[in-house]
């Protein structure tokens, strides 16, 4: 009898620690659930909240692209004095070269239907006053004359990227053009990576 009392204990006491395990192992799962949920929610939370500094930075680019427009408009109707290289025949091409802001960059693309690369966006435009050039940056330096970089008019051709990118001058230092992939039509500022990367400019 003493035994079997004993042995009762024994499995009491067994019992009592297996449930306690449980219990402690039902408890670190909980806890690490838990974690990994708070850890969720904060991933959720910075994701919206790059996502709203994603969708303000580009409000800001198309508010920028606007008032960068909205300049060069006025420009245009500006008449440019004389310089030392004959005068441009071609400052037209802006005003059509506008009418394709925001259209997407499309490598090797030369149309707004399905988006332009650089050379195709210049060659396109160029071609809407009937002056034919290649679809090809380099060979388009090799048109026209070359103009410095202080005589720039409205409608020359700046090159940039050892001859890899180039777009069209619009004024007022800026010039319009298809950067690269992601990015659209639009107007930039010769400065920062386009000042260091020029190589130079034609007059058509």
């Amino acid at each position: 009898m003493r035994n079997f009392r004993a042995e009762v204990k024994r499995r009491e006491t067994e019992l009592e620690r297996a449930r306690a395990k449980q219990e402690q192992l039902v408890a670190e799962r909980a806890a690490h659930r838990q974690a990994i949920e708070g850890k969720l929610a904060e991933r959720q939370r910075l994701l919206s909240s790059i996502k709203d500094q994603i969708a303000e930075l580009q409000a800001a680019e198309r508010e920028r692209q606007r008032r960068l427009e909205s300049q060069a408009r006025q420009r245009l109707s500006t008449p440019v004095g004389p310089t030392g290289a004959p005068p441009s025949r071609y400052g037209g091409v802006v005003g059509i070269a506008m009418q394709y802001l925001g259209i997407p960059y499309l490598w090797g693309g030369a149309s707004p239907e399905t988006g332009f690369d650089c050379s195709g966006f210049v060659m396109y435009v160029y071609a809407q006053i009937g002056v034919s050039l290649p679809h090809n940056a380099a060979m388009q330096y090799s048109y026209g004359t070359a103009v410095s970089q202080s005589e720039l008019q409205p409608g020359d051709l700046v090159f940039f990227n050892g001859l890899g990118h180039n777009g069209i001058y619009i004024g007022g230092n800026q010039f319009i053009h298809s950067p690269h992939t992601g990015d659209v039509v639009k107007i930039s500022s010769l400065t920062g990576w386009y000042d260091s990367t020029y190589v130079g400019a034609r007059r058509l």
